[in-house]
């Protein structure tokens, strides 16, 4: 796995740093002021600004806690967009140091949904858009036919969801600013709500969230409360793959801080998903590619040094019970012989064979 010289993830760092202060800039206009509230004995940052009707429009920041969310609230008057020379620091990445950035219109999207607050709202992309992202995050250069895609899947926490008491705007409205040919999708079980949505190319932006409680749930969208009107399908094994997600950047533009799952859980993840595709055509191209996926970033995590995370992970999930000890090596019967090694052997140091049967750890 080749790494990026030192420069490039320096300038990765600055990116990073510079995101994080523009998004806080663009999102809480000077004219505001933030408020603290206290909520079930736990202080959160909101932003006030002057309502049209003479009153207020509150918005949801974060928590007290947050050491970034205060130093920003606390510098608030100074911190400055510079949106020309991000603009420079993403084309370098891109063209020298050779990091991935998306296709054009899944930038668009993903740009618009940041600007919309989906990130301050606590959502996480998922899937290989948040690949795609693991190439700045992990300082990689990621082959080109593990990032391909058609669409975007957002996930957020069903609690988080509820307990922020804020909202997006209108999802279909988000969308339709980038191509309004953008329309809800009905939801595969008749209820009205939609989870998806698709424009005329068939590219679809997805919601999704963790299954709260039985399977009863799996084919029932989910009321998300701050995704401005869409609903979630519930799926398995998606609260292991959320859990303590980390920020990073989309190479698009001037650059798009975002919220992704922690790669080595990502990875983990990826093995669950490949053994839970049909078996039709298509569904084979995307398990290979879930394998692939997971390959790549087994690799690049033991090999910067990530290593204990990584490991981590897989004792969480190889923990969870007999159900997720199956699901693993149910997807670990698909894993082609070359990319086999590093999974395999990784798996086999924690006392957990994949190439055994039986769902029992050893």
């Amino acid at each position: 796995m080749k790494q990026i010289d030192l420069i490039f993830r320096t300038m990765v760092a600055e990116l990073g740093q510079r995101l994080l202060d523009a998004t806080f800039t663009a999102e809480f206009p000077v004219q505001g002021r933030f408020v603290p509230v206290t909520v079930k004995d736990r202080k959160y940052w909101y932003f006030d600004t002057p309502g049209d009707d003479g009153g207020k429009n509150r918005r949801y920041v974060g928590p007290a806690e947050d050491p970034e969310i205060n130093r920003r609230v606390e510098n608030f008057q100074f911190i400055k967009d510079d949106v020309k020379a991000r603009r420079k620091l993403v084309s370098t990445l891109v063209r020298e140091a050779g990091l991935i950035a998306p296709e054009t219109f899944t930038g668009n999207v993903v740009e618009a949904l940041a600007d919309a607050g989906l990130f301050r709202l606590r959502a996480c992309l998922v899937g290989t858009v948040a690949f795609q992202t693991y190439s700045a995050h992990l300082g990689i250069r990621l082959p080109s036919a593990s990032v391909l895609t058609g669409d975007a899947d957002i996930a957020q926490d069903f609690a988080i969801s509820a307990e922020v008491r804020d909202s997006l705007p209108p999802i279909i409205d988000i969308l339709q600013s980038i191509d309004p040919t953008f329309r809800a999708l009905p939801h595969r079980s008749g209820f009205p709500r939609s989870t998806s949505f698709r424009n005329n190319t068939g590219y679809k932006v997805e919601f999704l969230t963790g299954n709260r409680g039985s399977d009863e749930y799996l084919d029932k969208p989910a009321d998300m409360p701050a995704l401005g009107g869409a609903s979630a399908d519930p799926v398995r094994f998606l609260d292991f793959l959320i859990y303590e997600p980390v920020r990073t950047m989309l190479l698009h533009r001037s650059g798009v801080s975002v919220i992704v799952p922690d790669p080595a859980r990502f990875a983990v993840h990826k093995i669950i998903v490949a053994g839970r595709r049909p078996t039709e055509t298509m569904s084979t191209l995307k398990r290979d590619k879930d394998l692939r996926q997971a390959m790549i970033l087994f690799e690049a995590l033991l090999e910067t040094g990530r290593g204990d995370g990584l490991r981590a992970a897989i004792e969480e999930a190889v923990g969870r019970g007999d159900g997720w000890r199956a699901a693993i090596r149910q997807g670990a019967r698909h894993i082609p012989s070359k990319q086999g090694p590093v999974i395999f052997d990784t798996f086999k140091e924690l006392g957990f064979d994949l190439r055994e049967r039986s769902d029992r750890k050893t």
